[in-house]
C-alpha cells in the first residue's frame, strides 16, 4: 500500500483546523482520514519551523542545507588538506 503524500496547504488547514477547535489530535486525524502521529509531526514541524515548515520531498530547510554546505565544504578540505600531506612528503625526501 502507497503511504499517502499531502500538500503544504492540506497540512497547514489541517493544523488550523485544530488549532481554532476544541478537538483532540486524534479526532481531527480521524475527521481528515489519517494518522494522528501524522497530524503530531506536523504540529511539531510547524512550531519548530513556521513558515518552512513543508518544504517538500528531497527539500531542505534553510538551516539543514547549509549545514550540509558546511559539512561538504569541511570533507573537501580534509581531502586537499591529505593530497597536500602527501605532495610534501614527496618533495621533501632526500635523496
Amino acid at each position: 500500500m502507497k503511504k499517502p503524500t499531502y500538500t503544504k496547504d492540506f497540512k497547514e488547514d489541517v493544523i488550523a483546523y485544530y488549532k481554532s477547535h476544541n478537538n483532540t489530535v486524534k479526532e481531527v486525524a480521524v475527521k481528515f482520514g489519517m494518522h494522528p502521529s501524522s497530524l503530531k509531526n506536523w504540529i511539531k514541524a510547524k512550531e519548530k519551523h513556521q513558515e518552512d515548515a513543508f518544504v517538500g520531498s528531497g527539500n531542505l530547510h534553510k538551516e539543514d542545507a547549509e549545514l550540509k554546505d558546511l559539512k561538504r565544504e569541511i570533507y573537501d578540505l580534509k581531502e586537499e588538506n591529505a593530497i597536500l600531506k602527501k605532495a610534501m612528503a614527496i618533495f621533501s625526501r632526500k635523496e
